[in-house]
């Protein structure tokens, strides 16, 4: 049993997670440590996974980049609004047959068996498409009390993708362009069976988070548990067990000043943050103005191996401003933390191309 201070295990989820010094060199190495970068379109500032990526590789790192890994070079793949490295697909592909036995979705795809094979032909002789662009034959419309009511083709789509009968081929904009998987996937890829894969995702997903619980509350689109990966840890205030990566347990460590996006995964897990952190986080862009007290879009501010604050900033585009809000801090700067802090700013609006202001 591993017996941490709360100061070994945030430098531990800081480690894994890219985020001391030096930085890391290429997007690829990047995506492939943290296992995913969340798709999400807010652009307050900037895209979450552009932001992702600019706060581990700083200004050399250019959207550009992601696009041509994604559709060029197929080095990474999208997948459930989540950006995997390539090498991961067949560890996703494992479980397609897993999707089976959801009664209402088995059925409803059982009545819309046509569909789904209009959907096959159709993408095989036309290459990629949007939703938009495929007819809808379903018999059975999909019923929702949300947004996804009689979406039927993009619900058709959205479960042969997690079955592995479609794949994401690229963007235009925001609209997903679909198509057959021999395309976008390897041809050789290798498809683990389903209980070896997820041995190998929680095994990836402890190395990608450092310090983490065998079991957590479900989370949608990827879990924050690990099961039995790792070695038992138990870290000084903390009720209960945590599983370590010993990998992170040795080594000398040397902190920076980061941004993070409100997504990012060192502070995505909620209740983590505030055990091993102490640091109270909501994304505020879903509250009314008046209720708000750090903003719309806050980043979180990483100092060493603390979270010290939040940045209230937004993109004006129109005015090519970063427009400063306000700086809250958690605890009180000192000369030093506020010079990092407004050279990562600066940093922010020189990669985005704008003034601050």
């Amino acid at each position: 049993m591993h017996r941490l201070t709360k100061k070994q295990a945030r430098r531990i989820a800081v480690r894994a997670q890219l985020l001391d010094a030096p930085r890391p060199r290429d997007l690829l190495s990047v995506v492939e440590r943290l296992t995913l970068l969340q798709v999400d379109p807010t652009a307050a500032i900037a895209p979450n996974a552009d932001l992702v990526a600019w706060s581990r590789l700083g200004s050399s790192y250019r959207p550009e980049q992601l696009r041509r890994a994604l559709e060029v070079e197929r080095t990474l793949f999208e997948f459930n609004a989540l950006i995997r490295p390539m090498s991961d697909v067949g560890l996703y592909l494992a479980g397609a047959d897993g999707y089976r036995g959801q009664s209402r979705v088995d059925v409803w795809l059982r009545d819309n068996d046509r569909c789904r094979r209009d959907i096959l032909r159709l993408l095989k002789r036309s290459g990629p498409l949007t939703s938009r662009d495929i007819p809808d034959t379903c018999v059975v419309p999909w019923a929702s009390s949300g947004w996804t009511n009689d979406r039927n083709v993009t619900q058709m789509l959205e479960f042969m993708q997690a079955r592995g009968q479609v794949a994401i081929s690229s963007r235009v904009g925001r609209e997903r362009l679909w198509d057959l998987p021999e395309r976008v996937y390897p041809r050789d890829v290798e498809i683990p069976p389903a209980e070896e894969a997820e041995r190998i995702k929680n095994e990836r997903r402890l190395a990608a988070l450092g310090i983490a619980r065998a079991k957590a509350r479900a989370m949608p689109m990827e879990p924050i548990h690990v099961g039995e990966t790792g070695e038992p840890a138990v870290v000084e205030g903390v009720k209960g067990e945590w599983r370590v990566d010993p990998a992170y347990l040795d080594g000398a460590f040397r902190g920076r000043t980061a941004l993070l996006s409100p997504f990012d995964r060192l502070i995505h897990d909620r209740v983590r943050t505030e055990e091993l952190f102490e640091f109270e986080y909501t994304l505020e862009m879903y509250k009314p103005a008046a209720k708000r007290r750090w903003g719309y879009f806050a980043l979180p501010i990483l100092h060493g191996d603390e979270l010290v604050g939040k940045l209230d900033a937004a993109a004006d585009r129109k005015a090519s401003v970063l427009r400063v809000n306000a700086i809250h801090e958690d605890v009180r700067f000192t000369p030093a933390m506020t010079r990092a802090v407004e050279k990562e700013i600066a940093d922010l609006a020189a990669w985005l191309e704008l003034d601050v202001r």
